[in-house]
């Protein structure tokens, strides 16, 4: 069987076993499959890389191997400048639009609670989650592999933590979204970016003691929830104080 040496950079060493992290290793394949085959059979999905060098030659996920090639594989560039370098793909993975999976509805109401604009899609099924990424051009956050191996899927992260709180921070900082965040300017629920409501304007859908205490509303156009900076607004706040994240509250 023909074989190739391989070597993963980075985070990339997340999906590989102990024994093949942060080193070369040879890998024995048949016949003469794509290079993209290859590095999925070894266990890193497609999504998560944006270089590969065969003999130092920049190439394509469909560079067919034939065995004897040296084959060094990156992950998407987030503090680099690497534009001399072809990528596999015409545009940068990087854009701040996600969507994620039904596993992950904790870490998207977060997402959602700084500014980010995060879908929570109704139907859980992969295949719907792999259309909303193609067709509005966001990216999947998941823990499931077996997603992140799908054909057509281009853009998507594995969320390394198991914790909500721990996920946020490190969406955030993997894809360097510090100055861009806007603290509850966003619906929770449906991701509609709110509005300012007066006093008057929200009536009866809020009680009358809300009305008496709280001076500013902000509205959701797209599902009609209102919000106000009462206790859950406090709680939040706080938690968002006690991970460290700049920003200030949408006025």
């Amino acid at each position: 069987m023909p074989e190739a040496t391989f070597r993963f950079y980075e985070e990339l060493n997340d999906f590989l076993p102990r024994e093949r992290r942060k080193c070369q290793f040879s890998y024995r394949f048949r016949g003469d499959p794509s290079v993209k085959a290859v590095v999925e059979a070894i266990g890193v999905p497609h999504t998560e890389i944006d270089v590969i060098l065969v003999d130092g030659r920049s190439v394509g996920f469909d560079e067919l191997l034939s065995g004897g090639e040296r084959v060094s594989v990156y992950p998407v560039f987030e503090r680099l400048d690497v534009s001399p370098v072809i990528r596999l793909r015409a545009r940068p993975l990087r854009r701040t639009r996600f969507v994620v999976d039904v596993h992950l509805e904790r870490l998207g109401r977060y997402l959602r609670m700084v500014g980010i604009d995060t879908l929570s899609p109704a139907d859980s099924e992969d295949a719907a989650i792999v259309e909303s990424s193609l067709i509005e051009g966001r990216i999947v956050l998941t823990r499931d592999r077996g997603l992140l191996q799908r054909a057509r899927l281009q853009r998507a992260r594995w969320i390394r933590s198991q914790k909500p709180r721990e996920q946020l921070v490190e969406v955030i900082r993997c894809f360097q979204l510090e100055d861009g965040l806007a603290f509850f300017s966003r619906c929770l629920v449906c991701n509609t970016p709110l509005e300012s409501v007066s006093s008057t304007a929200v009536g009866q859908r809020v009680p009358a003691s809300v009305r008496v205490s709280q001076e500013s509303f902000t509205g959701c156009p797209g599902c009609g929830r209102i919000y106000w900076q009462g206790t859950h607004y406090r709680r939040m706040r706080q938690l968002l104080d006690q991970l460290g994240l700049p920003g200030e509250p949408v006025r």
